[in-house]
């Protein structure tokens, strides 16, 4: 049974102001700026009190409003999201008249995405967390390279496509937005798709600024005409710094001989997962970066070609790399391009993945000289490779003097295993005992996991010195 924990002094103060609408409104010049999240959350989710909320955001005495996470929290339903949002673009809409805004609003900030639940929680009392105003300022900023007139506002929507279709209240805050050009300045950061029609999105892209768009998530399969007028979007985003696609997505093509290049100018980070046109194009898509990457993750693309890999490997923009995660790429010939890669990375690398690589003790051999060399590096994970004990304890003794090392994941060792794949318990056992033997003899405190070879129904095991 919970204990329901008594309202504090703000929340009681809250409740007795909101049961007289006129005198909160007439008081809010005089009251704490601690009491206005308490009384516009309790407005809000009340949906019946248009006129404080309204009051409330001209003079919201706070640098960032965050409405996009209430907006998303139950008990929130259809009508009090119509009724609040309205409020509120109505109040900006008065304040955006006026050439002298309020003494008391510090508003500079409407933040429609599902963000900013540090804030409510922190002034609400649901978190002990406190949330800086450099810590607001920060995730609430456009991109420096943007060209945008400095307007007195900025509001932030993220673009999410997915089963839940919010294409019209997208269509409207932008329609807001262009309707008051100049006095304010929309910024979408991320576009995520999944799983729709592209018209759908087509229709939304068309009238933001795409240059505003740094983060980009796609899990979709499109025919090859859609997949070449997307490409043609993402060119235009000229900010882009981190990528996600998964299934059917971008297509470089030729067109009357010329090939259409995309010209990722600020990318930074580039996630790759279960690509099937791309073997045989990851050269393509390489030639795109503009900018060394920081992050580099390809997943799930079995058929990579030789000539990908060996593309990959001596990319000039993967020399700067914090991190570089394989899974499921198949490795088995690329012992020594996989070693200058890591050669070139080594003063920069602080994750790196090689799982369920079709590695084995050579491949182990030929990287475990530059594996010393990370002194950077805080993850390390290489499970589901076909590894005996011997090369488990080479890799620990080879890793040994990386300071930074946090989580280390190798595969269970091949003697563990059955004839039939299944995880032989007690030879499990004796193995963890001696490999914690290592971990004892190389003397530093360390934790490391052993994991099954098994993706659905990965199971791991401890092995601790301390």
């Amino acid at each position: 049974m919970s204990i329901r924990m008594p309202p504090t002094l703000l929340e009681l103060a809250a409740k007795r102001l909101l049961r007289d609408q006129a005198s909160a409104i007439a008081a809010l010049e005089d009251l704490p700026a601690e009491l206005f999240p308490h009384l516009f959350a309790m407005a809000y989710r009340g949906g019946r009190r248009p006129q404080l909320l309204k009051a409330l955001a001209q003079a919201w005495p706070f640098t960032v409003l965050p409405l996009g996470v209430l907006m998303q929290r139950p008990p929130d339903h259809a009508p009090t999201r119509a009724a609040g949002l309205k409020a509120v673009l109505d109040a900006l809409d008065v304040l955006l008249a006026q050439e002298v805004w309020p003494r008391r609003c510090k508003l500079r900030v409407l933040d429609l995405r599902d963000t900013g639940a540090n804030f409510w929680d922190m002034w609400l009392g649901a978190s002990t967390e406190t949330c800086s105003l450099r810590e607001l300022l920060t995730m609430h900023s456009s991109s420096p390279s943007m060209e945008h007139p400095l307007a007195p506002l900025e509001v932030f929507l993220d673009l999410t496509f997915d089963e839940r279709d919010r294409d019209e209240f997208f269509m409207h805050i932008i329609q807001w937005a262009q309707q008051r050009e100049g006095l304010l300045h929309l910024c979408c950061k991320t576009l995520r798709i999944s799983e729709v029609p592209f018209q759908r999105v087509r229709r939304v892209l068309d009238r933001v600024r795409l240059g505003c768009i740094q983060e980009v998530d796609v899990n979709c399969t499109w025919d090859l005409s859609t997949l070449g007028t997307f490409s043609l979007y993402l060119g235009t985003m000229s900010n882009l710094k981190e990528i996600f696609l998964m299934g059917e997505l971008i297509e470089v093509y030729e067109e009357e001989g010329e090939e259409e290049m995309l010209r990722l100018r600020h990318l930074r980070d580039l996630h790759m997962c279960s690509l099937s046109f791309l073997p045989g194009r990851l050269d393509q898509v390489l030639r795109c970066l503009q900018v060394p990457l920081y992050k580099f993750c390809l997943m799930c693309c079995p058929r990579m070609t030789h000539s990908d890999l060996t593309h990959l490997f001596q990319c000039p923009n993967l020399r700067e790399l914090r991190v570089l995660h394989l899974t499921e790429v198949s490795l088995a010939d690329f012992s020594e391009p996989l070693r200058a890669l890591l050669e070139a990375v080594a003063p920069t690398l602080q994750f790196l993945g090689l799982d369920n690589c079709g590695m084995g003790d050579s491949h182990v051999e030929a990287i475990l000289p530059v594996l010393g060399h990370c002194h950077q590096l805080r993850t390390f994970t290489i499970y589901m490779n076909n590894f005996p004990v011997a090369t488990v304890e080479k890799l620990l003794r080879h890793t040994t003097g990386l300071r930074s090392l946090g989580r280390e994941v190798y595969p269970i060792p091949l003697e563990c295993y059955r004839t039939r794949g299944t995880v032989n318990k007690e030879r499990l056992a004796l193995i963890r005992a001696e490999l914690t033997m290592v971990l004892r003899e190389l003397g530093q405190p360390r934790t490391i996991q052993l994991a099954t070879k098994h993706f659905r129904h990965r199971k791991v095991y401890e092995v601790a010195f301390s």
